[in-house]
């Protein structure tokens, strides 16, 4: 199997997982200082179906829950539902108040 490599491109504000020379899942975000909203995760049609969405937002939540200093904003729904899926994670959620 080839290695998959998990890139955090900080100049377009994405993460990505390329498999060999292959792009094949990205993930969009906007850091504002103190959170980071993770607004589109996408995979390259050729590759869906092989969880390459759900491995990029892994790596990218492992990465910021290894820096301690921003939480999550989930806005894409695929981000939502994997947080759904994985509530272990949660802890780096940001929580909205209630005005």
């Amino acid at each position: 199997m080839t290695e998959l490599r998990f890139t955090h491109e900080t100049d377009a504000s994405r993460y990505t997982l390329h498999r060999g020379d292959d792009l094949v899942s990205v993930l969009d975000y906007r850091d504002d200082g103190r959170t980071v909203a993770m607004t589109r995760a996408y995979t390259v049609p050729t590759f869906r179906g092989y969880g390459y969405a759900g491995e990029v937002v892994e790596r990218a939540v492992a990465e910021l829950e290894g820096r301690d200093d921003r939480k999550v904003i989930p806005v894409c729904w695929y981000v939502a539902d994997w947080f759904d899926a994985n509530p272990d994670r949660r802890g780096i959620l940001h929580e909205r108040r209630a005005v």
